[in-house]
């Protein structure tokens, strides 16, 4: 899942074009995305930054699938997903996207295995067959016999590990990830987003991630600043 592939893509990962969303009513009414535009590419990992409601969760929400956009549009892979039928997108969100929360979302009750299961079995896949492929997962992102253990058992580096190995089971296209390291120290933030461009990013997939953690700046290949709903800068860490 973390390895190169040679199969070429035609078209790039994400294209955003005049993103408007407004939320409330009257004089409450706010535009909370104005006209955004963006592209990214495969082989990309891309931060999106920028104050608490600077509009970057709402972007990406409707980059995938979740909040439909008041205008504007958003091809995935050259799909125009807000064309699609319910079906269709819901299909294309839990094939073609992974996603990564800032708490996890891991259920306690079961075990890190099992976790990592749930989008098999979302696909109605054989139970025994998700659990042997969770394992696999969990070794990509280095929990080689970790699956028994339940989420309280793992310290918060582990948990984001787990919720990594989930997110990538499906071999999505579109990785995306939500203050990843805000619940970690450091370090450990720091080696969590390393990993994740040294493993996780190949050229068969794209990955979006919002921080407000400049520690982890020098990974992104491109940071894209928001501001009031818009995008006012993009640009590329200093090495």
């Amino acid at each position: 899942m973390s390895s190169d592939q040679t199969v070429s893509i035609a078209h790039p990962a994400i294209v955003s074009s005049g993103l408007t969303k407004w939320f409330g009513e009257g004089d409450a009414r706010m535009k909370a995305v104005d006209h955004v535009s963006l592209v990214a590419q495969f082989g990309e990992m891309v931060f999106i930054v920028g104050p608490s409601g600077s509009g970057k969760t709402t972007l990406l929400s409707m980059i995938s699938g979740i909040l439909k956009p008041d205008s504007g549009t958003v091809h995935i892979n050259g799909r125009d997903i807000w064309a699609l039928s319910n079906d269709q997108l819901a299909e294309l969100r839990l094939n073609s996207i992974g996603f990564v929360f800032q708490d996890y979302h891991l259920f306690a009750r079961l075990t890190a295995a099992e976790n990592v299961a749930i989008p098999l079995i979302l696909k109605h896949c054989d139970w025994d067959d998700a659990i042997v492929q969770a394992n696999r997962s969990l070794e990509v992102v280095g929990l080689t016999g970790r699956g028994d253990i339940r989420p309280v058992k793992l310290s918060g580096g582990e948990q984001q590990r787990v919720a990594i190995a989930r997110a990538i089971i499906g071999s999505p296209q579109i990785l995306i990830l939500d203050e990843p390291t805000a619940s970690l120290d450091g370090d450990t933030g720091k080696m969590i987003i390393a990993f994740v461009k040294s493993k996780i990013l190949n050229t068969q997939r794209c990955i979006l991630i919002v921080t407000h953690d400049v520690r982890i700046n020098e990974y992104a290949d491109r940071i894209i600043h928001m501001e009031d709903g818009r995008i006012i800068e993009s640009d590329r860490p200093v090495p």
